[in-house]
């Protein structure tokens, strides 16, 4: 789901927990409401789930290429510790 349709979600739902009888009322509370989530929710720099995963996979991809250059190291620490032996 993204930001803005959470956003709205949120804000329905907010309009749906008041009183049926405030028509007009829970129109503009809606508008408002989703107005102030959205500049609220822009202050806490949040990123949505797809992007998360996105970087989630990255993250693995990069230390899984680390542990691989730590493996080629160590081998070649082995045969240069090695070849100083000799």
């Amino acid at each position: 789901m993204s930001k803005t349709n959470f956003l709205k979600h949120l804000a329905a739902q907010l309009t749906d927990s008041l009183p049926a009888h405030l028509g007009t009322l829970k129109k503009d509370f809606e508008k408002n409401c989703q107005s102030i989530l959205t500049k609220a929710f822009a202050k806490f720099d949040l990123v949505t789930r797809e992007e998360f995963d996105t970087q989630t996979k990255v993250l693995l991809r990069t230390r899984k290429k680390l542990e691989e250059l730590e493996h080629h190291i160590k081998e070649f620490e082995q045969l240069f510790k090695n070849k100083r032996t000799k």
